[in-house]
């Protein structure tokens, strides 16, 4: 069985009198594809961004690759090896898509300045590789924002993967996704993390991308894991069909 590398251990986080984050835990084994499933407000994006550095827990832990990185700035917590994609992706749309790797990868390795040509960079060529890897070389010149929402997740979540993380965290990544896009951007990204042995957390709504890509679900409710199993055994929870998917028992 292969290694823990993250554990998230009775994380808490109040907002006024509300509970965002009730006690949640979760241990992510490497090369796992898990889905986290639940309604809006269940706490979905809060763990996530507990786990990233976004929000400091009011107490419990995140031991990421055997090291406390519970409270890390987000920065930190990137170079450590944990990757984040965005619901909306976070990207420079006046600048090309090579131009928002290579930002991206200079972030990461502290060589960024206001002189830096990036048309120069070192590490041009990994870059074409990259999104070469997610079927998006020949967008590489150009600007984001020609470019369709399925693209752009792509763009997004390839930036990510620009400062080679161990573990991604991906919100909702076919969010904006047109239903004949959806299979085709989940089978580019899990190529690319397949190849990189990337393990990978992500929010979904899209009950079919959960059953076909997860390899484990976790049921969030009220800030807290309500269920978790495979992906046939969860989605054929009554429970889980009733007030997760919606269809009546």
């Amino acid at each position: 069985m292969s290694e823990i590398i993250l554990e998230a251990r009775d994380l808490e986080l109040r907002f006024g009198g509300v509970l965002a984050a009730n006690g949640a835990s979760l241990s992510v084994r490497a090369n796992e594809r898990i889905a986290i499933i639940g309604p809006n407000g269940a706490g979905k994006t809060t763990f996530i961004n507990l786990c990233t550095g976004y929000l400091k827990p009011q107490s419990g832990r995140v031991i990421f690759a055997g090291q406390d990185v519970t409270g890390l700035s987000p920065r930190t917590i990137t170079r450590r090896g944990i990757g984040r994609s965005f619901q909306i992706p976070q990207l420079f749309t006046d600048n090309t898509v090579m131009e928002n790797l290579l930002l991206a990868l200079s972030a990461r390795e502290g060589t960024w300045s206001p002189f830096l040509r990036l048309d120069r960079h070192p590490k041009r060529e990994e870059m074409i590789a990259l999104l070469d890897s997610v079927g998006l070389r020949d967008t590489a010149e150009r600007p984001v924002r020609e470019l369709p929402e399925g693209m752009r997740k792509l763009i997004d979540i390839a930036v990510a993967l620009a400062l080679d993380p161990k573990l991604i965290f991906m919100d909702e990544p076919t969010s904006g996704v047109s239903s004949h896009e959806k299979f085709q951007v989940m089978d580019t990204l899990t190529r690319a993390l397949d190849a990189r042995a990337t393990t990978a957390i992500f929010v979904e709504h899209d009950m079919d991308v959960v059953a076909r890509y997860a390899s484990r679900v976790a049921v969030w409710s009220g800030g807290r894991i309500a269920l978790e199993g495979t992906p046939d055994e969860i989605l054929n929870h009554p429970e889980v069909r009733e007030t997760v998917i919606g269809v009546g028992v």
